[in-house]
């Protein structure tokens, strides 16, 4: 299967040099440049033909190749009748401030596109045109350059020459790699149980380039059991990258020691973690300009000396290793780790560089690639993440302080963009006094207030390439930023977006709401041969499946747990409520359910609850109630060092008991690592329901029309989503036992207890009062001791 190689990808690599500039690569350049674009191909004529797809494919280092792009036009010169092939470009700059760099790629992407034309249409000589528009002034230059076929093709040829020996030290990385990993075998030995089905699993869909939802209970081991059978498949199925993608630290982490394991145990790889720019790069937003970063200025000079230097030389490309080469050769680590992720085997990113639409590599994912394959690490992240990538929010708030500095600063052109925008904002906000409301839905887009929007990042960008007041720049640019990404997000807007308006103390917010980021999932899970969505918490699997795939091109897989049934009791507390109305009278009832639970058994144990007013509340009944017992609680905005001293009380071996109290849905209810009997017991407290509000509401009406399932989808699965997330802290490993307390009278109805995983249900149990709960736990740890006495055979 021929390798894809994009024409811009091609004249990029092999003719760009000099400066890393921000600003000429920035979103919003290429939304402005695309509205550009379609501005001028439909103003060219009915025989101007816009977006021609063109192709050739070449053998290079052996290795067969398709090059491919889409020529912006094709037209027909009136005077001489030659095939004219357009190539449009837009900046601020007026056309004779154009540097030598941009003036050559320009024209080297139009050579290309005319050279595939001639040997298409079997053309002799062909014009290239470059149209340049100034969005500042909004002058059109055009130029031609009318050139022989055969000078097309010679030039070509020189550039594939040159790029043949990046292709050749790519090959050389690629024939090495296969042939590392051909005699690999896994680096633990023994696969655990069901890891090797799970393994085979993720083998066969990248053979059958299909998209596999996973519920992979803890313990199955999935870093592993994904990374090696994807690794493995590499030269057989033709796969140049894999791409880890992850929602949190954690599970980037996961990913790079088991790139280490495999480096350790031979397999010559690439693998390198992406840094988010405002983490990794040396200068401060403020100063990513060439003028004033030395990692900025003459970037394209040296990057590829750069990037030969850490692909000849390491294996694992993590941060600190990407910023110690950068630092060698002055470049920016970012746009290095960018580089260099060309080169290598396993990419580690956020899911933003594959979902996003703001953010996503073009690099990588502006077409299908089936050489590149996806593995989706905690899944059941990816719904709520995708809703707030594929919706955006405008807020009018902070506008009228704005207004007053630009008009301070006689900032005239600026002043008037943004008048306009606090006029479109005034205009709704009438609109909702006229229905004497403060909040308002409509299926609709606000066309005419998009349009606004629009128009206000247009001219802002005119105005912005004019200024030298750093001052003035700062304070628009948050605003130009949201307004950028609003429009792009009006670009997107279709059956599944609701806007919502809404207005508090004068000020009014507008939001485009994605509901079902579904179809916009699917089609970036297309760009690659295919995908492996995993989770111990996908439960149940078709509802993530709906959400995340076209269930008629995807499969699902549910693993049973690795751990015996009876290393893990769980227990539903069926006589107590948690509802709003009911939590009062039930309060004693909880407190005395979980003295009971943490009496069982010196050790530490979790409760967690579905938000921080409730905890406050049970925290301190049940620090009343027994101040025998050692307690602390989860706080709102913990630093970094808060937690890290919260996580201090689970310490191994433990001789009192200690309760910690956490919130349902935050940051130790998931991504956290207690084993053995640093943790033995999990309760929870609630069903851990969303609150009541608009937007859940939008959902639950929207899935309601479309499948009956608005309770279910909007409130009970990403609620209980939390709990089984929760109770997952528990068995950590195989010999790990331990209690999950589930304490409300809905866990044991046929609708909660119909979604909860095979590994809960297979060891559950129910509970009517505090004697029937001691009786059990005292039953379930008299087992764990004496199975600990048992002698054991051959002993």
């Amino acid at each position: 299967m021929a390798q894809r190689i994009g024409v811009r990808e091609l004249v990029e690599f092999e003719c760009k040099s000099g400066d890393l500039d921000a600003s000429q690569s920035s979103t919003n350049t290429a939304l402005e440049g695309a509205r550009i674009h379609r501005m001028l191909q439909k103003q060219a004529g009915p025989n101007y033909e816009k977006e021609v797809t063109l192709k050739a494919a070449v053998t290079l280092a052996g290795e067969d190749y398709t090059i491919d792009g889409r020529a912006d036009g094709v037209d027909k010169d009136d005077a001489s009748g030659l095939t004219i092939v357009d190539e449009i470009k837009t900046s601020a700059l007026d056309f004779a401030e154009l540097s030598d760099d941009a003036l050559g790629r320009y024209w080297a992407q139009a050579a290309v596109y005319g050279h595939f034309l001639c040997t298409d249409r079997q053309l002799d000589r062909i014009i290239l045109q470059l149209t340049y528009y100034q969005t500042t002034t909004k002058q059109i230059t055009r130029q031609q350059w009318p050139l022989p076929a055969a000078d097309l093709a010679e030039y070509y040829q020189a550039l594939l020459h040159d790029y043949e020996g990046w292709v050749i030290f790519r090959h050389q990385l690629k024939q090495e790699r296969d042939a590392s990993l051909t005699p690999l075998t896994f680096p633990f030995g023994d696969f655990r149980p069901q890891q090797r089905e799970f393994a085979a699993a993720v083998y066969k869909t990248i053979h059958t380039q299909q998209r596999l939802f996973v519920q992979a209970p803890t313990g199955t081991g999935k870093t592993m059991a994904t990374l090696f059978p994807a690794v493995k498949a590499m030269p057989a199925e033709g796969l140049n990258r894999l791409f880890y993608l992850t929602a949190k630290e954690a599970t980037r982490q996961s990913a790079e020691d088991g790139c280490r394991l495999l480096i350790d145990q031979g397999a010559q790889l690439r693998c390198i973690t992406l840094t988010a720019k405002d983490k990794i790069s040396f200068c401060p937003p403020e100063k990513r300009t060439p003028d004033l970063c030395p990692y900025y200025r003459g970037y394209y000079d040296r990057n590829k000396a750069a990037v030969k230097d850490i692909i000849g030389h390491e294996r694992l490309l993590d941060r600190a290793t990407i910023e110690r080469y950068a630092k060698k050769h002055t470049v920016d680590p970012f746009e290095l780790s960018l580089d260099a992720a060309r080169f290598a085997d396993v990419v580690i990113c956020d899911y933003n560089y594959l979902f996003d639409p703001l953010v996503f590599l073009q690099r990588f994912f502006a077409q299908p690639d089936s050489s590149q394959f996806f593995l989706i690490d905690e899944a059941h992240n990816l719904i709520h993440r995708a809703r707030d990538m594929y919706s955006a929010t405008l807020t009018s708030a902070g506008l009228s302080p704005l207004a007053a500095t630009l008009r301070q600063h006689h900032q005239r052109e600026a002043s008037n963009a943004l008048r306009q925008l606090r006029t479109a904002f005034t205009a709704v906000g009438k609109a909702l006094t006229a229905k004497e409301q403060n909040e308002w839905v409509s299926v609709e887009a606000l066309t005419e207030f998009n349009q606004k929007v629009a128009r206000f990042v247009e001219r802002i960008h005119e105005w912005l390439s004019g200024q030298l007041a750093d001052e003035d720049i700062q304070a628009v640019l948050p605003v130009y930023f949201d307004c950028i990404s609003y429009s792009r997000i009006a670009e997107l807007y279709g059956e599944q977006y609701r806007t919502v308006v809404e207005r508090e103390h004068q000020q009014v917010r507008i939001t485009q709401l994605c509901l079902d980021p579904e179809p916009f999932v699917d089609a970036c899970l297309h760009k690659g041969r295919g995908a492996v969505l995993f989770s111990a918490t996908l439960s149940p699997l078709t509802y993530y499946q709906e959400l995340l795939a076209d269930p008629a091109d995807s499969l699902v897989y549910q693993l049973p747990s690795p751990f015996p049934a009876a290393h893990q009791l769980v227990v539903i507390r069926d006589d107590i409520a948690t509802t709003y109305q009911r939590r009062a009278a039930n309060e004693a009832r909880i407190v005395a359910a979980l003295a009971a639970f943490a009496q069982a058994r010196t050790g530490n144990y979790l409760v967690f609850l579905p938000s921080y007013h409730y905890l406050e509340q049970v925290y301190m009944a049940f620090s009343a109630a027994y101040p025998e017992i050692t307690v602390f609680s989860q706080t709102g905005g913990m630093a970094a060092t808060d937690r890290a001293a919260f996580l201090a009380h689970f310490q191994p071996h433990p001789t009192a008991t200690s309760v910690g109290f956490a919130v349902l849905g935050g940051s130790f209810g998931e991504g956290i690592d207690l084993p053995a009997d640093r943790l033995i017991g999990v309760a929870v407290v609630g069903v851990g329901l969303p609150g009541l509000s608009l937007r859940n509401n939008l959902l639950k009406a929207y899935f309601n029309a479309r499948n009956g399932q608005g309770f279910t989808y909007a409130y009970q699965l990403p609620g209980l989503n939390n709990v089984l997330q929760a109770g997952g802290r528990l068995i950590r490993g195989m010999h790990d036992r331990g209690v999950i307390l589930l304490l409300d009278e809905r866990f044991a109805q046929p609708r909660y207890q119909h979604y909860l995983p095979l590994s809960w249900t297979r060891n559950l149990r129910l509970a009517h009062t505090d004697d029937q709960l001691t009786t059990l736990l005292t039953d379930f740890w008299k087992e764990d001791h004496d199975d600990e006495n048992r002698p054991h055979p051959g002993s």
